[in-house]
């Protein structure tokens, strides 16, 4: 392996190698002002409060006007420690259970606490994720190969087999850096997220390897543009899986530059800056890169470093490909939510 590919490896040591589609016209909810982003016939919608609490989680979701209905998914990171910015309990306890929702999972391709499912269940145990809610780490008992619309890298994308099990999937999210995708929203959440273990080899080796065993001598820093690539492609794989019924929450709290993959990361340079949600990840992603990169700096809430990861790793080409090969729209109306 050359030096420049140790020096990436070790980097990503510390990651976890862990309705879709355009929104229609709808009703303005009271207490809601909208905001055009761009101009655009393709454009979706994205709804976004500032406010950050359990009671606000439910109203970006009800303001999507989609009810997850039949055994529903949601789909979160539930952190490599105790020091990572996963979403807490305690916060995401009554919208889970509002909808009869089962956490869910899968296992890292990393040696940390959740690469194996006895590590990870007694991680999850630990976090207090079983006092709220079940929890199903969906790779437990095996995986499955599922269709891609794109093959020019992945012949398929390998999931948890348990994801046969649920009808309906929210894909909630929590926003932040990355290591090596250089953020972490929806897209990552649904690709690397809902990737077994030896899924998340093959997509971080861009479909050179599909053994997590083979992980390290195959990720090699100039193929970072396939990497990302890969990993649209296996968001999209999990999307027309799901036949389009998942809907996208993405918290922006504890914007830390790494990902909650790394049991010790970054303390956060960014202020908290709300909720948001949609039933487009390309759109709801593009939203909450938006409010980086427009973010006005001053000492204590800066986004500098979260902008040079973003783009040291190339991680708005997800954005380019996501909706490429047709995911969802860069092109949005934001609805603020009162």
């Amino acid at each position: 392996m050359k030096a420049k590919s140790i020096i990436f490896a070790a980097v990503a040591m510390f990651c976890a190698v862990g309705c879709s589609g355009q929104a229609t016209e709808c009703q303005k909810p009271e207490n809601q002002s909208t905001e055009n982003v761009a101009d655009s016939a393709a454009e979706s919608v994205v709804y976004m409060t500032t406010e950050i609490t359990p009671d606000a989680l439910m109203r970006v979701y009800q303001a999507l006007g989609v009810k997850a209905e039949g055994r529903v998914a949601v789909k979160i990171s539930t952190g490599e420690s105790e020091k990572t910015n996963h979403l807490r309990p305690e916060f995401i306890r009554d919208f889970v259970q509002s909808v009869g929702g089962t956490i869910v999972e899968c296992n890292t391709a990393y040696a940390g606490n959740r690469n194996t499912t006895e590590k990870h269940q007694k991680a999850i145990e630990k976090r207090g994720y079983p006092d709220i809610a079940k929890v199903d780490i969906m790779d437990e008992t095996g995986e499955m190969r599922i269709p891609v619309r794109d093959s020019t890298y992945m012949k398929y994308n390998i999931v948890g087999d348990h994801l046969a099990n649920y009808d309906f999937m929210i894909n909630l999210a929590h926003f932040k850096g990355h290591q090596m995708a250089g953020f972490g929203g929806v897209l990552k959440n649904q690709s690397i997220g809902v990737a077994s273990s030896n899924g998340k080899a093959y997509i971080h080796s861009n479909g050179l390897t599909d053994n997590a065993s083979e992980l390290w001598q195959n990720i090699h820093p100039e193929n970072q543009d396939k990497f990302v690539e890969c990993m649209a492609t296996a968001a999209a794989a999990v999307s027309d899986y799901m036949k389009g019924r998942i809907i996208y929450i993405a918290v922006m709290n504890n914007i830390s530059i790494d990902c909650d993959c790394n049991g010790n990361p970054a303390k956060p340079e960014l202020k908290d800056m709300g909720i948001l949600a949609s039933t487009d990840p390309v759109a709801l992603d593009q939203a909450c890169i938006d409010q980086v990169y427009r973010h006005q700096n001053v000492k204590g809430d800066d986004a500098t470093s979260l902008i040079r990861r973003i783009e040291r790793q190339h991680g708005l080409h997800i954005l380019e490909h996501a909706a490429k090969i047709g995911l969802g729209s860069r092109q949005y109306k934001m609805v603020h939510l009162h």
